[in-house]
């Protein structure tokens, strides 16, 4: 289900109407949890209100634009958004925000765009520009948001006649109850299937050919903690090995020690804990991070130390796991990338993860040459079923020519035991 977030500044009627759609089963897979107004005591928040939803009001005029947007950003990731909708929000959000979720906000605009849009054209204005300009079609539409106000992908439109007798009002009005109050909820319904697909496990793993190496951190639908790490491969050196398990530790092994050229670039501990801390990662980063822990530090603090593999031409990135299983199994992933030269240093957390989802980080994206680095954030995923069923997941939607090794670690996080499943190659399920 994904988590829907609606920006409101006046009488969210709009709101209404997908509160509506919610209620008639026509809006299946989004829940409106939090809804937002740039000003106080608007009814948009009163109808929120009124179906139990938090709604919250951070007063621009009171806030400056840095903290709005700051504030903003924090309710939207307390909340654990994955879809903000727009709906009758006079604030032009900043690019900071829109980075922060892109292809993630959609917006609704009462014209035909490119018609009578972007800054300034907004409730009456966009009507009486359409009056005046003598337009014989009118409507409504609604697009990704981008940095650039109202000039994102378009989604969908609908049109409707102009009347010769029409006013702003009249034709206002008319957009908003005929089209407006259907257009938005059919538009984010389908939206919501198109990520839910996006979120889908097999989905995401068959994206990616050859992922490279892969961390898979999150809750799943029965709360408990699941880490995945898996390799895929395409040279026979880096072929060569298979993930060992000893005591709760997990590590790779060279199947041939003959054929190993670089030990430092494939036998490390890819799994191991310290105390209530889990640590994976894809080489010896792993023992620095360990290392830091035992020590009072942090993983931040510990790839400070460390970079991207120095294998030109690829520059294989460096990326890590952290979880805490003291409680309700927070984690953070990491990638150390190579980007202009440099190395980028990236962290991003997850204090508060949900049953049923996780995030997928790895270290390639596609299969240019020379390789290029996993770009953005992790990518969300949906995790269901026992570890033993999303490592079979995992494995099965891995490339057969280059899947290597794969293991699993399901943690029950009220009593701390755990179970691991491990998948070689080499001898198969």
């Amino acid at each position: 289900m994904i988590r829907i977030a609606v920006l409101a500044s006046g009488s969210g009627t709009n709101l209404q109407a997908m509160l509506d759609a919610v209620d008639a089963g026509l809006l299946r897979h989004g829940t409106v949890v939090l809804v937002v107004s740039d000003k106080h005591d608007v009814p948009a928040l009163r109808r929120a209100k009124q179906k139990g939803i938090t709604a919250v009001a951070l007063d621009k005029k009171q806030l400056k634009t840095a903290r709005f947007e700051s504030e903003l950003l924090d309710l939207l990731s307390a909340y654990r958004i994955d879809l903000v909708v727009l709906a009758g929000f006079l604030t032009i959000l900043g690019g900071n925000v829109v980075r922060q979720y892109p292809e993630r906000i959609l917006n609704i605009h009462p014209s035909l765009i490119p018609s009578f849009c972007g800054k300034g054209y907004y409730g009456r204005r966009v009507h009486e520009a359409a009056l005046a300009r003598g337009v014989k079609l009118s409507g409504a539409t609604v697009h990704i948001v981008s940095d650039e106000a109202d000039a994102g992908p378009i989604l969908a439109q609908r049109a409707l006649q102009v009347q010769d007798d029409d006013t702003p009002e009249s034709l206002g009005k008319r957009i908003l109850e005929t089209i407006e109050w259907k257009l938005l909820p059919e538009t984010v319904e389908h939206y919501c299937q198109l990520l839910e697909h996006e979120m889908n496990l097999n989905t995401a793993l068959q994206a990616q050919r050859y992922p490279g190496r892969g961390i898979i951190c999150g809750l799943n639908d029965e709360g408990k903690s699941i880490v995945a790490y898996f390799i895929t491969a395409r040279s026979e050196h880096s072929k060569n090995r298979r993930l060992v398990a000893e005591s709760g530790t997990v590590r790779t092994e060279a199947i041939d020690e003959r054929l190993v050229k670089d030990p430092s670039l494939i036998i490390y501990r890819a799994m191991d804990t310290y105390e209530k801390q889990l640590v994976v990662s894809n080489g010896d980063q792993s023992d620095t991070i360990l290392t830091y822990l035992a020590e009072g530090k942090g993983m931040e603090e510990a790839l400070e130390s460390r970079t991207y593999e120095p294998d030109a031409p690829n520059y294989t990135s460096r990326i890590s796991g952290l979880v805490d299983l003291s409680g309700g199994g927070a984690y953070t992933l990491s990638i150390l990338r190579r980007k202009k030269g440099e190395c980028e240093r990236a962290l991003f957390s997850f204090p508060q993860p949900t049953k049923g989802e996780g995030h997928l980080i790895h270290t390639y994206e596609g299969e240019k040459d020379p390789l290029a680095p996993f770009a953005g954030k992790p990518k969300q995923v949906v995790l269901k079923g026992s570890g033993a069923e999303i490592a079979n997941q995992i494995w099965d939607n891995l490339d057969e020519s280059y899947r290597v090794a794969l293991c699993v670690r399901e943690t029950n996080l009220s009593v701390g035991s755990f179970e691991l499943f491990l998948i070689n190659a080499e001898k198969g399920r």
